[in-house]
């Protein structure tokens, strides 16, 4: 038996918070009655109900897509724009882990394993994001210094970061650049090249962990292969 909320997870329904939202809302019954308690438990034997669709319990799978720019980082759009989900045509019900800005590009993993997601996005993580930058401005090695040592955001202190292949723009007055992060908080890079007076101007995530985008195109996916899955899970469990 486990919590009602944690069988909706690991079906792939939703994330576990989204999932006590719609226990709380009435949208979910266990053997024909209407459950709205979050400490209720049950199991995939019950005969669980969601939205007046049963319950099935999928295969747990992980896939890859190569984003591009101009698509939101969710499974529905209140303003009706291009999902992520809309590039993934599959027949489980999969999940972004994380996001991507609307403008950014790259790694953007995909699975219907709560478990595995949450393990990944755990606000203690190790698992390397290395993204490439494109900002204004010529970047200094003062600037620099400060992101591999991490910086103050307000609401939270960055990691170290680490910052390689640098190049300059002199005619444009622009810098590309790499930099590797383990957290991954809303707008974090933009916010951090923002602290040191850089806009960025073009940003794509490169790798997330040992995932790349190696011979794909934008728009792509593919299934992760079992050594990758194996990897990160190994990654996110050393916290």
């Amino acid at each position: 038996m486990e919590r009602l909320q944690k069988i909706l997870q690991r079906a792939g329904v939703a994330s576990r918070r989204k999932a006590e939202e719609m226990i709380l809302e009435g949208r979910v019954q266990v053997n024909g009655e209407i459950v709205t308690a979050l400490g209720t438990k049950a199991s995939f034997s019950d005969e669980i109900i969601v939205d007046g669709k049963k319950l099935k319990v999928e295969d747990k799978v992980y896939y890859v897509l190569y984003k591009p720019e101009g698509y939101v980082s969710t499974t529905k759009d209140e303003f009706n724009r291009l999902t992520v989900s809309d590039l993934i045509p599959v027949k489980e019900r999969v999940f972004p882990i994380g996001r991507l800005d609307y403008d950014t590009s790259g790694v953007l993993l995909f699975t219907n394993d709560g478990d595995f997601a949450n393990a990944l996005m755990h606000p203690t993580g190790v698992v390397e994001k290395e993204y490439s930058v494109k900002i204004s401005g010529l970047f200094r090695k003062e600037s620099s210094k400060l992101l591999e040592r991490g910086v103050d955001l307000g609401d939270f202190h960055t990691q170290p970061a680490k910052i390689f292949n640098v190049e300059y723009d002199k005619q444009k007055q622009n810098t590309i650049l790499s930099i590797v992060i383990t957290e991954g908080k809303y707008h974090q890079v933009k916010r951090m090249f923002d602290m040191v007076g850089h806009k960025v101007l073009k940003l794509k995530r490169e790798r997330y962990g040992c995932v790349t985008l190696k011979g794909m195109n934008k728009g792509d996916y593919r299934p992760l292969k079992i050594h990758e899955v194996k990897k990160l899970w190994n990654l996110s469990i050393n916290i």
